[in-house]
C-alpha cells in the first residue's frame, strides 16, 4: 500500500526496527524556513497518526496548527499500524501468540524514530505529543534517555489505578479487529446525553472511511475492520490492575498533561496520580479543556487542544 501526501510539502521516512529489522513509517512536514523544532506525533491504541495529527478538516489539520506555531512536525505509525510494516505474528490466528506491541516493544521503535529526527535536524533535541497510550512508550523512553527528549505533551494519558482485587492479570490475543462502529461508540460514550454530539456523523463519516483505508484488507472482514495489535490495549487494562510500563519519576523534561473534562479514560484522578508521579520533571502542567472526550483532537472543542499543545511545545526550553 503506496502511502499518498497529506499535505504538498509533506516527506515520507523509512526507518529500520533495530529488533524485527521490519520498516517503521515516519511522515513529516518540514518547516518553510531556517532551523524548527522537532516534536515527534506519537499515535494510541486503534489509529495511526493519518488519522489524527494528520487528518484534515476544513479548518486544517492538528499539524498545521503545530506547525503554525513554528515547530517541525513528524508523526511515526508503530508496527503493525498505518504505512508500517506487519509483524509475520500478525498473518497468524490471533490465539496463536501473545499481545504484540507492548510498550517495551514501541519504545524501541520510537527511540529509532527519535534518533532518525535527531540526525535529520542536526542534532536538535526532540519534543513528543502522544495521544492517550502513547504516553507509554514515550515516557519509557523519556526515562531511559533524557538527553534525547525536549518536552512532553500529553493528551489523554494513561496512569496506574489501584488493582481490583480477585481479578486476574489482563492478558490477550496477538491482534484484535476494529469496526468503525466501534470508533463511533467511543466518540459518544462519554458525552452526557444533556449534551450535544462532539463530532458530527458527516465529519465521523469521512474519517470512518480513510480509516479503513489504513488498512488494505479491511473491507474483505464482515463486518469492515481493520486490524490492530493488541498490547496497547492489553497494556491499557494492565495500568488499571496496578501494573504501568514505566516509572513516571524517572521522566526529567517538561511536560503538560492536557485532556477534556468528559475523558472516561484519563479521568481527574489520573490526571492527579500522573502530576504527582511526575516529580522528576521541572515543569509539569495539568489542563483541563472543556466539552472535550478521549479523542478531543478530533471533536468539535479540537482547536482549544491544538492550542494548548503548540503553545507548550512551543515555549523556550
Amino acid at each position: 500500500m503506496q502511502p499518498l501526501k497529506m499535505d504538498d510539502r509533506e516527506e515520507h521516512h523509512r526507518v529500520e526496527d533495530p529488533k524485527t529489522g521490519l520498516s517503521l513509517f515516519l511522515r513529516r512536514v518540514p518547516p518553510l524556513s531556517g532551523a524548527r523544532r522537532p516534536v515527534l506525533y506519537v499515535h494510541g491504541a486503534t489509529f495511526p497518526s493519518a488519522m489524527s495529527v494528520a487528518h484534515r478538516f476544513p479548518e486544517g489539520s492538528w499539524r498545521d496548527a503545530l506547525g503554525r506555531a513554528g515547530l517541525d512536525v513528524w508523526a511515526l505509525d508503530f508496527l503493525g499500524f498505518g504505512h508500517s510494516d506487519r509483524e509475520p505474528a500478525m498473518a497468524d490466528p490471533a490465539e496463536d501468540n501473545g499481545p504484540l506491541l507492548l510498550a517495551a516493544e514501541a519504545a524501541g521503535q520510537l527511540e529509532a524514530a527519535v534518533r532518525h529526527v535527531h540526525a535529520i535536524t542536526d542534532g536538535a533535541h526532540v519534543s513528543l505529543l502522544t495521544h492517550s497510550w502513547g504516553s507509554m512508550p514515550a515516557c519509557l523512553l523519556a526515562g531511559r534517555h533524557p538527553d534525547l527528549i525536549d518536552r512532553l505533551v500529553l493528551f489523554a494519558p494513561i496512569a496506574r489505578r489501584d488493582p481490583p482485587r480477585y481479578l486476574p492479570r489482563p492478558d490477550g490475543p496477538a491482534w484484535r479487529i476494529i469496526t468503525a462502529q466501534a470508533q463511533w461508540d467511543r466518540f459518544v460514550e462519554d458525552v452526557p446525553a444533556s449534551e450535544p454530539p462532539v463530532l458530527s456523523r458527516s465529519e465521523f463519516e469521512d474519517w470512518a472511511g480513510r480509516y479503513l483505508d489504513t488498512d488494505p484488507d479491511s473491507r474483505a472482514r464482515d463486518p469492515h475492520g481493520v486490524k490492530v495489535p493488541s498490547g496497547p490495549f492489553v497494556e491499557i487494562l494492565r495500568a488499571w490492575h496496578g501494573e504501568l510500563p514505566y516509572d513516571p519519576g524517572l521522566v526529567r523534561s517538561p511536560l503538560c498533561i492536557v485532556r477534556g473534562e468528559w475523558d472516561g479514560l484519563a479521568t481527574d484522578a489520573d490526571a492527579r496520580w500522573l502530576f504527582d508521579a511526575f516529580s522528576g520533571s521541572p515543569d509539569r502542567r495539568d489542563v483541563k479543556l472543556g466539552r472535550g472526550t478521549h479523542l478531543m483532537h478530533l471533536e468539535a472543542g479540537r482547536g482549544a487542544l491544538w492550542q494548548a499543545s503548540a503553545a507548550f511545545l512551543g515555549e523556550p526550553t
